[in-house]
């Protein structure tokens, strides 16, 4: 038994043969690692960590993502084959002692313990090799692909992500988590009867702290090590900020007015005698809790700022990057408060129907944030509910215009065919159906059910736990199939607009028939799952990895953010043909 045993332990390499650590730095003292790893031996990309000595003051290190390990011994893990790179930038003088510790384990199951090795940073040699960290692939530069947008952030000046990333949110201005904050714009202006240079003055005062907001959450996210998603998504949180749209939406209405206690407000007159229509200080407030709207939306250039910040620890250069985000997509908004009021006629009666129309507009934004913590049918009943309001609205201001034939037939021709629908979304609810641009899709489906077989629309296992994700792409590969990991949770808007619009498509169901789809649901945000987010270095949902019959992830085609279905296959059918 001896015998056997010690033959068996001179099968596996001692760790500083299996992982070979090389050390140099630049002569501007960036200090590079490289690790050559021995054939059937892998590295931990989480497990390589720095010091400075003598205080043992931790110190950031680039390191390149690596491939997912479905681990027997942690679980999913990101680990490298073949080589290992990590970067560091040491100022000023480059002297001083690095203590370096790294893990790795055998592809047969040996497992090493952590190795350290102390470098004396004046000691190393100089070259004159360029100090970036390579990426795995040189995939084509993409909006989806977060890995992209890191290079990019490491590769480019701050000027030139400053620009990018501008027009970056100018275009994520139009997704679903954005919109909902334009009728909130418009409704400060309109309420206010700015003049148009006031309404850009509001806008503005609107955009800026939305941005400074968003980078804030954004940057405290990343250092934290946690899900931006996860610190918004509550139920305490979410509810309260659909009370406030209510709130502002009754407002609208005129049922009450909404301003500050009128001592302060004597005081803010004394003091700055603020101009006529609204106030900045409202404008501002508004702007910041508007951000807690973009905050638990996930987009591949927000995943890449933060992955940025996390690796890096530049903080302030990660902080404006997030801020021109910010700013562009508050951009449009500037034009809806510059130019809103020159598209409206002089004030009158009408305003307090506008006025309205913006309240609805605000009840939509309440439902939309509510539709992340309750059931879907209950929110196709609250779209039903506020469609048949709009209708009723629009039907006494019908009445009220009957004088005026045209007015009186335009709203009567919007008015029916909303109550129409409202009332076809409520079925729909009571079906307990959720999609309210097919309330009534049961009934096609009874319909196919018994005339022809269909493809399932959904085949996605969902588990909320990493030890069951560990045994599910365990059986995937033991099984030889591929397996598509989607990152979904209750509260992500976009997931669940790819949920409806993208997987059940008959080409995305043919195309995944082959591979075991597995869904993780994020909707508890528990510290197991935020530590599987961590090691997978997943920024939150909506979130697609793509494992090969190997069961390692092809991290190099992962999706991120919102994505349409030629996108979702292109990367498949890449990630499968990968080696």
């Amino acid at each position: 038994m001896w015998s056997s045993l010690a033959l068996s332990q001179d099968a596996f390499l001692d760790p500083e043969q299996a992982f070979r650590l090389e050390a140099s730095r630049s002569a501007d003292n960036d200090v590079r690692l490289t690790w050559r790893i021995a054939d059937g031996y892998y590295l931990y990309r989480d497990r390589i960590t720095a010091q400075r000595l003598p205080q043992a003051t931790p110190i950031a290190l680039q390191t390149p993502p690596g491939e997912s390990k479905n681990d027997p011994n942690f679980g999913v893990m990101e680990i490298y084959h073949t080589q290992a790179q990590a970067l560091t930038k040491l100022a000023p003088a480059g002297e001083g002692t690095l203590r370096i510790t790294w893990q790795g384990c055998a592809d047969a199951g040996l497992c090493y313990p952590p190795q350290t090795r102390d470098i004396a940073v004046n000691r190393l040699p100089v070259t004159d090799t360029p100090t970036t960290v390579p990426e795995e692939s040189a995939a084509d530069l993409d909006v989806n692909s977060d890995l992209n947008i890191l290079r990019a952030l490491g590769d480019n000046s701050l000027w030139w992500n400053l620009a990018v990333f501008l027009a970056l949110g100018v275009g994520l201005a139009f997704t679903p988590c954005v919109l909902p904050m334009l009728p909130i714009v418009s409704s400060l202006v309109v309420g206010a009867n700015a003049s148009p240079r006031r309404g850009f003055v509001l806008s503005l005062v609107f955009v800026f702290p939305m941005a400074g907001t968003y980078a804030a959450m954004g940057v405290a996210a990343a250092m934290a090590g946690a899900s931006l998603q996860a610190t918004l998504q509550t139920p305490y949180m979410l509810g309260g900020l659909g009370v406030v749209f209510v709130a502002l939406a009754f407002a609208m209405f005129g049922y009450y007015s909404l301003q500050l206690p009128a001592a302060l407000r004597d005081r803010l007159d004394r003091a700055g005698r603020p101009q006529r229509g609204g106030t900045l200080i409202g404008a501002a407030a508004m702007g910041t809790v508007s951000a807690l709207l973009v905050g638990p939306c996930m987009t591949a250039p927000l995943a890449g700022t933060l992955l940025y910040i996390a690796d890096s620890g530049d903080t302030v250069r990660g902080a404006a990057i997030l801020f021109a985000l910010g700013i562009g997509m508050g951009l449009p908004m500037l034009a809806v408060g510059a130019l809103g009021p020159r598209l409206l006629p002089r004030p009158g009666p009408w305003m307090e129907r506008v006025k309205a129309v913006f309240g609805f507009l605000l009840l939509g934004t309440a439902v939309l944030m509510v539709e992340r913590i309750v059931p879907p049918p209950t929110t196709l009943l609250l779209w039903s509910g506020l469609a048949i309001a709009i209708a009723s609205a629009l039907a006494v201001w019908s009445w009220q215009v009957r004088s005026r034939a045209a007015y009186q037939a335009l709203l009567a021709s919007i008015s029916i065919p909303t109550m129409a629908w409202g009332l076809v979304m409520l079925v729909g609810a009571a079906a307990g159906q959720a999609d309210p641009t097919r309330p009534l899709a049961f009934l096609a489906e009874r319909g196919q059910a018994t005339s022809s077989p269909t493809v399932e629309s959904d085949r996605f296992v969902t588990l909320d736990s990493p030890q069951a994700l560990h045994d599910a792409l365990t059986r995937a590969r033991a099984a030889g199939r591929p397996a598509v990991l989607d990152f979904s949770a209750q509260w992500c808007v976009s997931c669940k607009k790819m949920e409806r619009e993208v997987y059940p498509l008959p080409e995305v169901q043919a195309a995944l028939s082959s591979a075991d789809l597995i869904r993780f649901d994020l909707s508890q945000s528990t510290p197991d799952q935020l530590a599987l987010l961590r090691r997978l270095r997943v920024p939150g949902p909506p979130s697609v990895l793509f494992f090969a019959a190997d069961g390692l992830e092809r991290r190099q085609h992962r999706v991120t953010g919102e994505f349409d279905a030629s996108t979702l296959l292109t990367r498949y059918h890449l990630a499968l043909e990968t080696p």
